[in-house]
């Protein structure tokens, strides 16, 4: 019997080791299992090679449990080691500099292992003692077993094995127990081995008989050993990518389509990249492409490989030069991470562009489950942009899809204002916006469907992409002043006449939480709408900005803000005016004769000070002042209160104010009730 320290210079590194060095637990299943396959690999290629003459036989991986013992063994038929081996890649945890290596590494544990090559030493993360019984594949070699339980101390005994590769005991801990769990394990294998390249069992395939599940002879092989990404593509068909799809991703609906990578220089990767069918939630979303390092699950956060705007597609990335440290969970910042990340943004670039060519009316079926991506891509990446401007679609409202630059020849000589401003009118709901479409329709104007998810944050973009452009929604303004080529028609109210219409109405809007509505007076023809409600298209648009952008959270705390914009054209408009009129002038007017008055007396006080420096001015001049525009303002309210009351019995503005918020989903619960009520009565 050999005993004897594994040569470190401290008695601390298993507690590092445990609590430190990998980020989660559960990873020491991979590296065993990795290591055996390594072994057996390599036994693979000695034969390859003629070093190895004998047969290889059975090259399976076993997990195995024995839940009574508790213990967890990974066997193999690898290579094996001697105990000159053990004693070199075991028990020398270390091949250089140890002295400091802890105090080195204590502020970034994670390096350690990329340094010192720890895998196996992983296995004490779980472990309170590890067993090795070991024979090599060398003519003549004796079984040994090493052990040990967790202290620098170890022992190796001479044993009997008879065949060559590896066995590796693990006796699970106390606070591990859900390690021999064997859904525990079979759980891990899948995410972890589930595509190693050597058939890696797990128990037997179990079958029903006589009322329950029972054991049969056949070893229950968890992976696949040449998984869809190591095949050539042209060996593969339509059904074959969807096929693994459904084993990636069970109970996904069908992709729109995949892109099959295989490049071997200047580095080497392999893959498959699906494009999945996603309308809204891009959160939930991500982590879905799977990275292996030499069909070795490595992890699901991509970020670094895959440009952001990708981490939306699914599928699967292998490449053995992406450098990782030991527990494969965390990416080191590398150039040649940046060159895979520049490859495959180009490779789908290409990829899309291809379809678009190939069977554009193909790809414009898929334009509304793309556009998310595409989207996305030119949001996030500048160069995207350019690689996406000719592939990349927008779709009018009567479901007609157009280049960017087709759109451009379509719309510009007619949705080009005075200035010479090319404007895009788009709707995002064809239902609510309904009427201020089919306005714009009548102009002979052309509007785009901006639907999705990230359309609001892209008509920005854009804006800054088009020359002379900018994009209304259209219902942001009425129709002449979204596109105003001419002079707008000058309203022919008199002020006291057009302050008068603006406060009946003002007087009979709704309260309604977090929305401010002004009211203005605008000549919009006969055939115009008596009444439009409209919305700044510059708050709303900030206001969608600030869902996506945390710093603007400032806007989405402001009150909508609408315009209630009264037809002074429309018959209906003016019955009420002249109804006004007839009704309130006797009673208004001694109040307006009072407002002119305070009005001419405020204008000739501050003429007067006007002429004298603020610190000249008396106490008893400003007090004048004050007491003047507090009577001019209890005269408005006088005159705003009899208004009011005339508007409250004049059931003509309520159904005009509750059509115009009916038109904009915002007529609900009593109000919507008093609405058709009122409309009963006014029919009869």
């Amino acid at each position: 019997m050999q005993k004897g320290n594994i040569g470190v210079t401290t008695e601390n590194i298993f507690p590092v080791i445990k609590k430190f060095l990998y980020s989660d637990h559960e990873i020491f299943l991979r590296e065993m299992v990795s290591n055996a396959v390594d072994a057996t690999q390599k036994m693979k290629t000695l034969a390859e090679q003629g070093e190895f003459k004998g047969e290889l036989g059975d090259l399976t991986v076993r997990v195995s449990l024995d839940e009574k013992n508790g213990t967890l063994t990974i066997s193999d038929r690898g290579i094996g080691m001697t105990e000159e081996e053990i004693d070199k890649y075991i028990n020398q945890i270390a091949f250089s500099g140890v002295n400091d290596f802890l105090e080195k590494y204590k502020d970034n544990a994670n390096s350690i292992i990329g340094h010192f090559g720890l895998g196996f030493y992983s296995s004490f993360m779980v472990s309170k003692k590890v067993e090795i019984v070991t024979r090599s594949y060398k003519d003549g070699a004796k079984a040994v077993k090493w052990s040990c339980d967790g202290s620098p101390s170890y022992e190796i005994d001479d044993t009997e094995k008879e065949d060559r590769g590896s066995d590796i005991i693990l006796y699970i801990d106390d606070d591990c127990k859900d390690f021999l769990e064997k859904s525990r394990i079979q759980s891990l294998l899948n995410k972890y081995c589930k595509f190693m390249p050597v058939p890696v069992a797990f128990g037997k395939k179990t079958e029903w008989k006589d009322g329950k599940q029972v054991d049969t002879d056949q070893d229950n092989v968890i992976n696949d050993i040449e998984p869809l990404w190591t095949k050539a593509p042209s060996t593969l068909k339509d059904e074959d990518y969807k096929k693994f799809y459904q084993e990636l991703y069970p109970m996904q609906d069908e992709p729109l389509f995949w892109i099959h990578l295989n490049v071997d220089y200047p580095f080497n990767l392999t893959g498959i990249l699906y494009f999945p069918r996603i309308k809204s939630n891009i959160e939930l979303q991500r982590n879905k492409i799977q990275l292996y390092c030499n069909q070795v699950f490595v992890t699901d956060q991509v970020e670094g490989i895959v440009p952001d705007f990708l981490t939306l597609l699914h599928g699967v990335i292998d490449s053995p030069d992406i450098p990782l440290n030991v527990s494969r969970s965390y990416l080191q910042s590398d150039k040649d991470v940046k060159k895979i990340s520049t490859y495959i943004t180009k490779k789908v670039a290409d990829r899309l562009n291809g379809i678009f060519k190939e069977d554009r009316k193909e790809y414009e079926n898929k334009w509304d489950d793309l556009k998310l991506f595409i989207n996305y891509g030119m949001l996030s990446q500048e160069d995207f942009y350019d690689r996406a401007k000719d592939f990349a679609l927008l779709k009018d409202v009567e479901g007609k899809y157009f280049t960017y630059d087709e759109y451009k020849q379509l719309i510009k000589d007619n949705q080009t204002d005075k200035e010479g401003q090319l404007v895009y009118l788009y709707a995002t709901d064809k239902e609510e916006q309904y009427s201020y479409i089919e306005a714009a329709k009548d102009k002979g104007y052309s509007v785009l469907l901006l639907d999705g998810q990230l359309d609001v944050p892209a008509v920005s973009m854009l804006e800054q992409k088009f020359e002379k452009s900018r994009f209304m929604r259209v219902d942001s303004d009425i129709i002449d002043r979204l596109i105003v080529k001419d002079d707008l028609k000058k309203n022919e109210l008199g002020s006291d006449d057009s302050d008068n219409l603006s406060s009946v109405f003002r007087s009979q809007m709704p309260k309604i939480d977090k929305v401010e509505f002004s009211i203005e007076v605008q000549a919009l023809g006969e055939n115009g709408a008596p009444v439009i409600i409209t919305q700044s298209e510059y708050m709303r648009r900030m206001k969608d900005m600030s869902r996506y952008q945390s710093g603007m959270s400032f806007y989405a705390q402001m009150p909508d803000s609408y315009s209630l914009v009264l037809n002074s054209d429309h018959k209906l408009v003016k019955d009420i005016l002249n109804d006004e009129n007839e009704k309130c002038a006797e009673a208004l007017k001694p109040i307006l004769g009072e407002i002119k008055g305070q009005e001419a007396r405020i204008a000739a006080i501050r003429q007067n000070q006007s002429k004298k420096k603020y610190d000249e001015i008396t106490q008893e001049e400003k007090d004048e002042l004050s007491n003047a525009e507090k009577a001019l303002n209890d005269e408005k309210d006088k005159k705003n209160g009899i208004l009011s009351e005339y508007a409250k019995g004049n059931n003509i503005v309520h159904q005009l104010i509750d059509l115009a918020l009916l038109q904009n989903g915002m007529l609900k619960g009593s109000a919507l009730d008093a609405f058709i009520k009122r409309s009963v009565s006014l029919i009869k």
